[in-house]
């Protein structure tokens, strides 16, 4: 039984960074946090959209959002997932390498 949760609670990780925005999202705040606002920017959305998506990537506690005065500050906090990212990155460059 603990297998089959494990492999749930995988499935609803990896749906969740499949999607391309939320993915941007977490890899825009990979090296420093970003404010939402900038994150939308760079991405070229609006930051309501940016905000959607962020209530799911917080609820995991993938991304943790600070309010600074007027700003919101996202940052990738999980370790694991920035381990992992940052793996699959490595991976990717060493595939166009060869």
């Amino acid at each position: 039984m603990k297998h089959d949760e494990s492999v749930a609670q995988l499935s609803d990780i990896f749906s969740l960074l499949g999607e391309p925005t939320r993915l941007r999202i977490v890899l825009a705040c990979f090296d420093a946090p970003k404010t939402v606002g900038d994150i939308a920017m760079d991405m070229n959305v609006s930051a309501s959209l940016i905000s959607h998506h962020l209530r799911l990537l917080r609820a995991t506690r993938i991304i943790h959002a600070e309010r600074v005065g007027k700003n919101v500050f996202c940052s990738l906090t999980d370790e694991h997932i920035r381990t992992i990212l940052g793996n699959m990155l490595e991976h990717i460059d060493e595939s166009e390498e060869h």
